[in-house]
């Protein structure tokens, strides 16, 4: 039996390149969340940041998306997918490293983690396209949604344990170390990752006279000639950027607000990383039953109120809590959604234009990412981490109104793939869902036991 038919006829765990994916994914995962916590740590407690230089390197962290975004995709479609995400793997682990490096030394430095960040941002970027890329060479188009469900349930799991662990390891070993942990998450992942047996496709050779320009513009033309991938580029570009203030200001605001040690810090986000565990378990039957394209407006819909209890959240235990279910409940928005969209995106894009097209949503959608970071550290500075918080909840409920303002509001089903030519704007997207959806819900209902995946979430 072949590796697609065992993965048709058992689901995407019975393929072992898979499980190696999965693995890698869980080792990396899992030290990007200790690092999620530790890393604003080393800023706040060892270096003694003000919230506008924690808000910067928030920034420095996803500048990347915007400097390198679009030539990322049309780079990575030159390339084979595989060798590319251990060579990133390798190059942000020896960043990571030498954060507790230059801490023995005494030399460490707000520069020097402005620096790191942009770098391993710069790899982060790379990795990311690559990845999303590489799935459906090893899964086929049925299973992309059970795949995409394991990978978002292994980085739901890393969200809950990997800040309660982070908490633990800055208290233990102070913040400029705990970061090692990520090091080595990084080159686990590149191990795993070397071990995968399938022989990866050659990328198609350039056409005649073309240009990383004109590729990088087939690819923006694509994404922005299909009805629904500009508003999915909207809705998640908006939600990314209250997520930005979010992050720039939540270690602020639950360390110097709330009163929360390191521990207790980690404790919260891990507690927050629960909704987004559930999501992930959910998503895949949410779409099955309601359908993917209601599934999407509903699941941002209905939770996007909850981010009114992050400025609610004051001094002690309560204000712990607050934060927590307020984050738990948006993040369980957040995961469903982007099971739905990364899901569509794979199965509909002709697979020679999948770097680029992922890249151009990446470009649009995480671009906004350092805009928010910097909002959100300035408003911090000047008027407070609650007024920053509040101005969050408000983008937050925001969200839903480009979907709503879409055909997607009519319509049960997503479609299903398209031709090369891509869509033009006349395209009918409630045409093509009817079209596509037999096969939308096959995709979702094909495992009655997969658990589908996001962005901060795309």
């Amino acid at each position: 039996m072949s590796d697609t038919s065992r993965a048709t006829a058992g689901g995407p765990m019975r393929l072992r390149d898979f499980r190696l994916l999965l693995a890698g994914a869980a080792t990396g995962q899992l030290g990007a969340q200790v690092t999620l916590v530790a890393l604003p740590l080393v800023a706040v407690l060892e270096l003694d940041a003000p919230a506008f230089q924690v808000g910067l390197l928030t920034a420095a962290e996803t500048a990347a998306f915007l400097l390198v975004g679009l030539p990322a995709g049309a780079l990575t479609d030159r390339m084979r997918k595989r060798p590319l995400m251990i060579r990133t793997d390798l190059l942000r682990a020896a960043a990571m490293a030498s954060i507790p490096a230059a801490a023995v030394a005494d030399v460490l430095t707000m520069a020097q983690l402005y620096a790191l960040a942009l770098v391993t941002g710069v790899a982060t970027v790379f990795f990311d396209v690559a990845h999303q890329s590489y799935l459906p060479q090893i899964l086929p188009r049925d299973q992309l949604m059970a795949g995409n469900g394991a990978l978002e349930t292994v980085r739901s799991t890393a969200h809950v344990t990997g800040p309660g662990i982070g908490g633990g390891l800055v208290q233990l070993v102070g913040a400029q170390f705990a970061v090692i942990v990520d090091a080595i998450g990084y080159l686990l992942s590149a191990l795993f990752l070397r071990r995968i047996d399938q022989a990866e496709k050659a990328p198609e050779p350039a056409a005649a006279g073309g240009s990383l320009r004109k590729e990088i513009g087939e690819g923006v033309r694509f994404v922005f000639g299909h009805p629904l991938l500009r508003v999915i580029a909207l809705t998640t570009g908006l939600a990314n950027f209250c997520t930005a203030v979010l992050m720039a200001t939540q270690t602020v605001h639950l360390v110097r607000v709330v009163g929360l040690e390191a521990g207790g810090l980690g404790l919260v986000l891990s507690a927050s990383a629960v909704g987004g565990l559930l999501g992930a378990l959910c998503a895949g039957r949410l779409a099955a039953s309601l359908g993917q394209a209601r599934v999407m407006l509903l699941s941002v819909l209905v939770t996007g109120p909850f981010a009114l209890l992050w400025p609610l959240s004051g001094p002690g235990l309560p204000g712990a809590v607050l934060f927590a279910a307020g984050s738990a409940v948006v993040s369980f928005g957040a995961v469903v959604y982007n099971v739905a969209q990364v899901s569509f995106r794979q199965g509909m894009c002709p697979p020679r234009l999948l770097g680029r097209m992922n890249a151009t949503l990446r470009f649009l959608m995480w671009g906004t990412l350092p805009l928010g970071a910097l909002l959100g550290g300035a408003l911090a500075q000047s008027y407070g981490s609650r007024t920053a918080l509040a101005w969050c909840a408000v983008g937050i409920l925001a969200v839903p109104l480009p979907l709503l303002l879409s055909p997607l509001r009519r319509m049960r089903d997503l479609p299903g793939p398209q031709d090369d030519g891509g869509a033009g704007p006349e395209a009918d997207p409630e045409a093509e869902a009817g079209a596509g959806r037999g096969t939308q819900r096959g995709a979702a209902s094909a495992d009655g036991d997969e658990r589908p995946a996001p962005a901060p979430t795309g």
